[in-house]
């Protein structure tokens, strides 16, 4: 059911996390002229969890949805991004909590690829949505989980060629 992942999922340590099913994020990439990659941050709007920091476009997953269609839906309604111009490459675990009660949350990374840089338009969650260069992510004051998970990440799509084509 559409938007039945919202709410807080309370760890055994009494943290929370935001999707009763768990998240996902999109990391997208690009081609910048020259050839470098550039991956497409959210600036967390001041008022969000975690506010003022740098993220991936994302959210709640939906019990309905699978990683990847909820990193994309959720792309989609904070930074206008159209799921036909994306190409899906694997996705990562980067986060597992346990919760109260068994529950099991965990925040799934999705990596994508786009043929160019696309224009973005951003929701009320984002204060800006910036393409940043692979190399100057860590420059910026980084969402904790983002952060906690961005060099597993890098070494992840080290792997993977960026696609580079037309469509």
């Amino acid at each position: 059911m559409r938007g039945d992942g919202d709410g807080w999922v309370m760890s055994e340590n009494g943290a929370r996390f935001w999707g009763r099913h768990g998240a996902a994020g999109l990391l997208l990439r690009a081609p910048m002229p020259g050839g470098a990659a550039a991956v497409l941050l959210q600036h967390r709007a001041p008022w969000s969890h975690q506010g003022g920091t740098w993220a991936l476009p994302g959210g709640a997953r939906d019990s309905h949805e699978t990683p990847e269609q909820a990193a994309v839906r959720e792309a989609h309604e904070e930074a206008g991004l159209p799921a036909e111009q994306l190409t899906v490459r694997t996705t990562v675990v980067t986060a597992e909590v346990a919760g109260i009660g068994g529950t099991q949350w965990t925040y799934t990374t999705v990596i994508a690829d786009a043929a160019e840089p696309l224009h973005t338009v951003p929701n009320r969650e984002s204060a800006e949505l910036r393409w940043v260069l692979e190399d100057q992510v860590a420059d910026l004051p980084l969402h904790p989980g983002f952060a906690a998970s961005w060099q597993r990440l890098r070494e992840v799509t080290a792997t993977i060629p960026l696609l580079n084509r037309q469509r």
